[in-house]
């Protein structure tokens, strides 16, 4: 339906269950001058808040132009706490801001954001959507994470927050004690959204067939090759792959090469319409 010049999908589960209402932190960095140039809402995975794009990504976008918008999920962050929260809020937290931009926004998750962007894209009409390293479930994430973090890993099968390492998520060009202070920022997230990520189930169809593009690294030691290379295929494509880097990349040292293979394919998007 449309309310207020925006399209708005509802869904029967939206009327008969509707997601609780949360505060939800939102960081931006605008330019003078956006021209015609679509928002950029960047989606942090289960853990990160908008702090994770704030440190680099998000001033970088808005000096190329893009006015640029980093969310915290509830219970992540600076938003607020919700213990019970559930992929579908998280879900819910995306298309309301998205819909709170002042134009059609680009939608770009990283890890299990890239999961709670894919929902959103069936509810929000969203301009292009990138994946970032994507976590979108099933049971190869987990095998990768078991194998290269089995006692960090091994808790969160019981409800608990994974306890990352700092070379499951950066690359060695990282600085230690830079590594060990992102470390020390990261939560967790709701127990349900949790378990919902070993098996999210199927999701519905992008509204509008937005642009997709799905970028990573082989190096990584979250996110497998294979399962990297399926979520690519699902949008049709291949990844664009970043060697070397490690599976945080909007944190890590080469920070500057993902975002800018991003900003420059958002500039050859067609024109609206």
């Amino acid at each position: 339906m449309s309310q207020g010049g925006r399209l708005r999908i509802m869904r029967g589960k939206d009327w008969a269950d509707p997601v609780r209402p949360a505060r939800r932190e939102v960081r931006e960095a605008v330019p003078e001058t956006a021209g015609d140039r679509p928002p950029v809402l960047f989606v942090p995975g289960y853990g990160y808040g908008a702090w994770a794009f704030e440190e680099h990504w998000l001033e970088h976008a808005a000096q190329r132009g893009f006015p640029a918008y980093a969310m915290s999920l509830r219970g992540h962050g600076g938003s607020e706490a919700v213990p019970d929260a559930t992929l579908r809020a998280y879900a819910h937290d995306v298309v309301q801001v998205a819909a709170s931009l002042p134009r059609q926004a680009v939608l770009v998750g990283h890890g299990a954001g890239a999961l709670v962007v894919s929902r959103a894209l069936a509810r929000y009409p969203a301009r292009a959507g990138v994946l970032v390293a994507p976590v979108l479930g099933g049971a190869g994430v987990l095998a990768a994470n078991l194998r290269h973090n089995p006692f960090g890993t091994l808790p969160a099968l019981f409800g608990a927050r994974v306890r990352w390492r700092a070379r499951q998520l950066f690359s060695a060009g990282l600085p230690a004690e830079t590594a060990r202070g992102y470390l020390a920022r990261l939560g967790g997230a709701g127990g349900r959204a949790q378990w919902q990520l070993l098996r999210p189930g199927p999701g519905e169809p992008a509204v509008g067939d937005p642009r997709m593009l799905v970028l990573g690294s082989p190096d990584d030691r979250v996110v497998p090759a294979a399962a990297l290379n399926r979520a690519a295929q699902r949008y049709g494509g291949a990844p664009l792959l970043f060697p070397g880097m490690g599976h945080a990349m909007m944190l890590d040292a080469r920070w500057r090469e993902p975002i800018d293979a991003i900003l420059d394919w958002l500039e050859k998007l067609p024109p609206r319409g």
